[in-house]
């Protein structure tokens, strides 16, 4: 039996019904009579239209008049009933393949579909479809569910199965009492969207009010409740006017002080009323004082009631207050008393590192006792803040890892020629390689050996030599028979590149290419045609090479400089011009050193490599901080440099980030030196300059014809003249110390001693004084990364603050460091033994976010 359709469903309708005749029924009638053909139509049995039939292959029944559409009166969950769909255990919600209003049950998975007809059609014509039947609806499924369907009677429902609870990763905020629109929108701002959000989103310190403390024993910074009578209230005037009040509890007295008070909280404090109040203890004129305290009205002989547990305070957004927050909280662990929290990690784990179970964690943290370290909570070294820190770095660490192996699993081509040429450049050069550059080049060389992509982060100070290990690895591509593209953040970091491959690489027959967004025209369009057909072996540029107009014959190897300065898709798009499936191999330099634990966390699915060794022959350089109250004798100084031979640098910087701002700052200073220092030669680039007139600067610089280079931070990165030995960096208190320490390399670079002047504008705040402090007591570019760790923190120093990569909710990289090596020996054994724990533990905290590190 079958319909026109020949679909074979009229036997698999007959036996899921168990009614022979409804299935004969429509033997031979017209596609349009057949459930699965799902058009509204005329049925020749009963007269009746049939308005929507779909199919009922759900196991799960649904009783009264409603389905889960968008009011759930169907659902058995009685508290659910009204709710939206989303809401609802039975409903996935959302499109589906079946219809704009396809349901599909949570319970066994499989669409909710009941036949609804109009008065007068039969109830024979419903039929409980199969898979067949299913399948063949697939093909009519963009008519939308009506909102009223009628259950037929007397189909043959199984035995219900009860549906799954939501997990609290699934569960809305909004399903918690208080959380309407208003407080949803609020939450969202602070990235909590479900329960779970909520209870990762833990307090920042704590209050005491579990006991009332004496007056006689508080002390200046102290929170605590105290207890007492008013002995004297009155309104002061002076400079404020303001309410002041003595209470006192028979140990010692203090004065309650109140600038904004109204009618009543005078009354409150009529003299001989009993008061309990909260605040922070300070230091007044005569006594100590809390100001602004929270204050209760109690009776003389009132028991003390407080609290039972130390009060959370909650990092905040406009319009949530911390009684919200509380209540909120509450309604969460309310929640997490009835599951939906999993445990992820195994048991064995937990014990060999005394650690709690994730909800017995998450319950302390918003619920402390009153017996709990208020100190080791305020560091957040409670065994509890580190469990959930732990996991959340387990989960990063992870996350990084299954996507080293997916990208593992891509081919890439293999690399292995290029030995003449490489020793061909080594002979050229004038200075020996040192030996962490011949080290870091032979792990580079063997992995571009391998037919799996390589991605491998290079990492060393400032002149540390990582140009020249780049352009051998070029060459080692090149040689292969591949393309190279080399790729810099700013054009001139990318035209010091280019002058450094050329000069390197054209001796040996081997053209570079340029291109960058300001290469417009024939010029540009004639190395895209040279870069297609494979004549053009080896490119440099800026973002103009992820364009899509941008296409490569066989890009073998690419190569990206301070990588932090480009975005995650940005890299990602220059990785996807490989040819035929194959992923180019990848190579990833800074000269911005980075701890080796941030680096072990932050790039676990890159190979990392140092250059820690500098060339012979470099001196290191004096650093002085003055104040520019003093500028008279920082020109005197350059002046004299410059008469003896020796080229300087003098960097104007801004609190603006506005290139013309910065250029006109420039300008300024460049004129005013020229006046002051006559018979000098003085040069001036900027960031709003054409790019022929930086060149022309830099090579003027470069050749000894300018003396002074007047400059903004443009010349931070890619700038090698080694006759300069002073930079002069004005308002050096508005730049941070990686900055400070990428301008301080442009000198040093040959065998004359050389200085660097840190000019600031008193006075200094305690964050800018600590970093110019740093400056000046090291050299060494991985502790000044240590320390700039300590100071910004590491979203700032790996330059993801703004982008939102690798935000932790949690743990923290630099008070959590200790945990690293052992969270990524645990990473190892979970992906061998435990890989769904591995995908529910990336799910919980890293959720659908951006690979930071796919580089």
């Amino acid at each position: 039996m079958s319909c026109d359709r020949r679909c074979g469903s009229a036997r698999d309708a007959a036996a899921a019904t168990g009614n022979g005749q409804a299935a004969r029924r429509w033997k031979g009638t017209p596609g349009a009579r057949w459930p699965c053909a799902i058009r509204a139509g005329r049925n020749a049995e009963t007269g009746g239209g049939l308005r929507t039939i779909v199919a009922a292959v759900c196991r799960v029944p649904v009783r009264g008049s409603r389905t889960c559409g968008r009011g759930c009166r169907a659902c058995p969950e009685r508290r659910l009933r009204g709710a939206p769909a989303a809401r609802c255990p039975h409903v996935a919600g959302g499109r589906s393949a079946f219809g704009r209003r396809g349901h599909r049950c949570r319970t066994c998975a499989r669409v909710l579909i009941v036949v609804s007809s109009r008065s007068g059609a039969s109830r024979d014509a419903a039929v409980r479809l199969s898979v067949a039947g299913r399948a063949a609806l697939s093909r009519f499924g963009r008519r939308s569910v009506p909102r009223r369907l009628v259950a037929p009677a007397g189909l043959p429902y199984p035995a219900r199965v009860p549906a799954k609870a939501p997990t609290l990763a699934e569960t809305p905020v909004t399903a918690l009492k208080g959380v309407g629109p208003k407080n949803a929108e609020r939450l969202q701002r602070l990235g909590i969207h479900s329960v779970q959000d909520l209870l990762f989103h833990l307090p920042v310190r704590y209050q005491d009010r579990t006991r009332i403390v004496p007056i006689g024993s508080l002390r200046p910074g102290d929170q605590a409740v105290i207890q007492g009578q008013v002995e004297l209230a009155d309104i002061r005037y002076g400079r404020r006017r303001s309410l002041l009040a003595r209470l006192a509890d028979g140990t010692g007295s203090i004065t309650l002080r109140f600038f904004h008070f109204s009618g009543a909280q005078q009354s409150n404090m009529a003299r001989g009323s009993w008061l309990r109040c909260f605040g922070e203890v300070r230091n007044g004129p005569q006594t100590y004082e809390l100001v602004h305290p929270e204050v209760q009205r109690v009776a003389e002989d009132e028991p003390a009631e407080v609290e039972q547990a130390l009060t959370p305070i909650y990092p905040t957004t406009e319009g949530m207050h911390q009684l919200t927050w509380r209540d909120l909280s509450e309604r969460a662990l309310a929640l997490l008393g009835r599951g939906g929290l999993d445990e992820l990690l195994p048991a064995a784990v937990l014990q060999a590192r005394a650690m709690p179970e994730l909800a017995a964690a998450v319950r302390l943290l918003h619920r402390p006792p009153p017996d709990q370290s208020l100190r080791l909570l305020s560091d957040s070294g409670h065994p509890a803040q580190r469990r959930l820190a732990f996991e959340e770095l387990l989960a990063h660490q992870l996350s990084l890892r299954v996507l080293r192996q997916r990208q593992r699993q891509r081919g890439a081509p293999v690399l292995a020629g290029g030995d003449s040429l490489q020793q061909a450049l080594l002979d050229r050069l004038p200075f020996a390689l040192t030996r962490a550059q011949q080290r870091v080049l032979q792990q580079i060389d063997d992995d571009l050996a391998q037919a799996h992509p390589a991605l491998r982060l290079v990492q060393g100070d400032v002149g540390s030599g990582k140009t020249v290990v780049a352009a051998l690895a070029a060459l080692r591509c090149v040689g292969s028979g591949h393309q190279a593209a080399i790729m810099a953040p700013t054009e001139l970091l990318a035209e010091q590149h280019l002058r450094n491959f050329s000069d390197w690489l054209q001796p040996l027959d081997i053209e570079v290419g340029w291109l960058s967004g300001r290469y417009k025209g024939k010029r540009r369009q004639a190395v895209l045609d040279c870069l297609a057909d494979g004549s053009l072996p080896l490119v440099v540029g800026t973002h103009a090479l992820f364009q899509d107009d941008v296409a490569f014959q066989r890009l073998g190897l690419v190569i990206v400089d301070e990588q932090h300065r480009f975005g995650v898709h940005q890299r990602l798009a220059l990785r996807e011009k490989g040819v035929a499936g194959q992923v180019p191999h990848q190579l990833v330099m800074t000269a911005t050193p980075i701890p080796r634990t941030l680096a072990m966390t932050a790039y676990a699915d890159l190979d990392l490599s140092v250059i820690d060794e500098l060339p012979p022959g470099r001196t290191p350089v004096s650093t002085v901080v003055i104040a520019d109250a003093r500028r008279d004798q920082v020109v005197e100084r350059v002046a004299m440099a410059c008469r003896e031979g020796r080229q300087a640098y003098w960097v104007c910087t801004l609190i603006e980030e506005s290139e013309a701002l910065q250029a006109q700052a420039a300008e300024d200073t460049a004129a005013a030196l020229t006046e002051a220092l006559e018979g000098l030669r003085i040069g001036l680039v900027h960031g709003r300059m054409k790019a022929a007139d930086k060149e022309a600067t830099m090579r003027a610089f470069k050749a000894g014809e300018i003396d002074l280079l007047v400059a903004t931070t443009v010349i931070e990165v890619g700038v090698d003249v080694p006759n300069a030995s002073l930079m002069v960096i004005e308002n050096a208190e508005r730049l941070g110390l990686s900055q400070l320490h990428q301008l301080r390399g442009r000198v040093g670079r040959g065998a004359q001693q050389s200085h660097c002047v840190l000019m600031y504008h008193p006075p200094l705040g305690g964050v800018a004084q600590e970093r110019l402090r740093v400056m000046r007591e090291t050299n060494d570019g991985f502790e000044i990364a240590r320390r700039d760790l300590e100071i910004r923190g590491p979203g700032e120093v790996l330059g993801t603050r703004q982008t939102g990569e690798m935000q932790f909710r949690i743990a923290d990289l630099l008070r959590d460091q200790d945990m690293v090596a052992d969270v990524q020996v645990l990473a190892d054994e979970l992906l061998r033994e435990h890989p769904r724990r591995v995908a529910l533990l990336i799910q919980r905290w890293i959720g659908a976010r951006v690979q930071y590190a796919d580089v």
